[in-house]
C-alpha cells in the first residue's frame, strides 16, 4: 500500500467519526415503517443488555412454532433484512408466516442508547467488539424472543459478523447452546486467514491505523451524521459518477464484483440503510482474526492480557463448544468469507448439518442480504433448511 492509500485510509476513517454541521436527519424509513409499507404491523422492543447497552428489536408476528432471528453484520442493522421490501427475507418469512424476529447490536442507528454512558461523549461506550455483542447482546435478544413466544428455542439466521457472535455466545455462555436450534450462517465470518487484497494489505496496516485512531480518540465509525456518511449518500446515487465511485470502486473490491445483483438504481435506497455505526475496536479485533490467524478474544498486549485474561495471549473461543445445529451457506466469489476460510470453520465446528455452496458462481458477500433476485438462488435453501431442521410451521 502505498502512502497515498494509506492516507486515504485515514481520512475515510476520520471522516467516518466527525459530524457535518446543519445536516438534518436521514429520511429513511425505519423498520417499523418499511414493514407497513410491505403490508405488515411490526412490533418494537427496547432490551437492556446486562451491562447496561440499550438495543431496539423488531418482531413481524407469525404462526410459525419456532421463532427465527434475524442478526446483521459489521456496519449494519436491522434495516438490512427488509430494505428490498418484497424481496427482502424478513418479508418472504412472513409471507410464509414464520415468527419473524431482527436483532440490533450495539452501536449501529438501533443501538446507540445506555442506562449511564453517552455514546457521544463517554469513550467507554465504544469500547467493545464482537465479543461483547456475542456475550451480551445476543443473549438478552434471544432471552426476550424466547419469553414473548414461550418457545424452548430459536432458529438464527445471521450474516457476516450475525455468525460470528452466535460462536462466541456458544464457546463463551455454553448454556445457550441450549436455546438455538438451527444457525444458517449465510457468509460465514470466523476466520479470516485467505482474504485477498486490497482488504488483506488494509489489514496488515491495521495496527499502525488503529493507533492513529486512538491518538485521534476516534471510538466510532460512520457515525450517522458524519462527514462520510453525508457525503455517502449524496455522492453515490448520482448516475455513473456516483455508482462507479462508490460501489465499483470501493464495495465490490472488498466483497465481490456482482453488478447484476446490485443494480445502479438499489443505490440510493441503500445508502439510507448502510453502513450503520460500530466502534473502531470492533473492526480492529476482526483485523487481529486475520493476523493471528485465531478465532480468539480481543488482543490487549502481552501485559495486559496478563491482568484481563491472565494468560499472555488471548484466549482462543472453543468452536467444539458450539453444539447447535449449524447450516454454512457460502458464495464463490465472496471477498469476505472466503471458501477456504469456511472450510476451516466447517472443520472446526463440531455439527455442520448442511454445507451449501451457492450455485449461482457470482454470489458475493452482499448478495446474501441485498441481492435483488435472492427469491430465486437463494431463499428456497433457507426455508428448506428450516423445515428439515424442526423450524417447520
Amino acid at each position: 500500500m502505498d502512502t497515498k492509500a494509506i492516507l486515504l485510509s485515514i481520512c475515510v476513517v476520520f471522516a467516518g467519526h466527525v459530524y457535518a454541521t446543519d445536516i438534518p436527519e436521514r429520511g429513511g424509513l425505519n423498520f417499523i415503517k418499511l414493514a407497513a409499507d410491505y403490508g405488515y404491523v411490526a412490533e418494537q422492543y427496547e432490551i437492556v443488555t446486562e451491562d447496561g447497552y440499550k438495543l431496539q428489536l423488531f418482531h413481524i408476528p407469525g404462526k410459525g412454532k419456532t421463532p427465527v432471528l434475524l442478526m446483521h453484520g459489521i456496519f449494519d442493522s436491522s434495516d438490512t433484512w427488509i430494505a428490498r421490501g418484497n424481496a427482502s427475507l424478513a418479508i418472504a418469512l412472513a409471507d410464509r408466516g414464520y415468527d419473524v424476529w431482527a436483532g440490533n447490536c450495539r452501536g449501529n442507528r438501533y443501538g446507540r442508547g445506555h442506562v449511564s454512558l453517552n455514546p457521544d461523549l463517554d469513550a467507554e461506550f465504544w469500547a467493545f467488539t464482537f465479543h461483547e455483542i456475542g456475550y451480551y447482546d445476543l443473549p438478552a435478544i434471544i432471552d426476550t424472543v424466547l419469553n414473548h413466544t414461550a418457545a424452548d428455542k430459536v432458529d438464527a439466521v445471521g450474516h457476516s459478523q450475525g455468525n460470528t457472535v452466535f460462536y462466541v455466545l456458544a464457546s463463551a455462555r455454553p448454556e445457550y447452546n441450549g436455546k438455538v436450534n438451527l444457525l444458517i450462517a449465510l457468509a460465514p465470518v470466523c476466520f479470516l486467514n485467505n482474504v485477498p487484497p486490497p482488504l488483506s494489505t488494509v489489514i496488515d496496516r491495521s495496527p499502525m491505523l488503529y493507533e492513529i485512531a486512538k491518538h485521534l480518540n476516534l471510538q466510532e465509525l460512520f457515525q450517522e451524521n458524519s462527514v462520510f456518511i453525508v457525503t455517502w449518500r449524496k455522492l453515490c446515487p448520482i448516475p455513473i459518477i456516483g455508482y462507479t465511485a462508490c460501489i465499483l470502486g470501493n464495495v465490490f473490491p472488498i466483497i465481490g464484483y456482482d453488478d447484476e445483483e446490485m443494480e445502479v438504481d438499489f443505490i440510493r435506497t441503500l445508502v439510507e440503510y448502510f453502513p450503520s455505526g460500530s466502534s473502531t475496536k470492533n473492526l480492529y479485533h476482526f483485523a487481529q482474526v486475520a493476523m493471528r490467524g485465531q478465532f480468539a478474544r480481543f488482543d490487549y498486549g502481552t501485559e495486559a492480557n496478563l491482568v484481563v485474561y491472565n494468560s499472555s495471549a488471548p484466549l482462543e473461543y472453543e468452536l467444539s463448544a458450539v453444539s447447535f445445529k449449524v447450516a454454512l451457506f457460502v458464495g464463490a466469489n465472496d471477498g469476505l468469507s472466503t471458501l477456504d476460510d469456511v472450510a476451516i470453520l466447517r472443520q472446526r465446528l463440531p455439527n455442520v448439518v448442511q454445507y451449501l455452496l451457492i450455485p449461482r458462481k457470482k454470489m458475493n458477500h452482499a448478495d446474501f442480504l441485498l441481492g435483488r433476485n435472492m427469491g430465486k438462488y437463494l431463499f428456497p435453501y433457507i426455508i428448506d433448511a428450516l423445515e428439515k431442521n424442526e423450524g417447520i410451521l
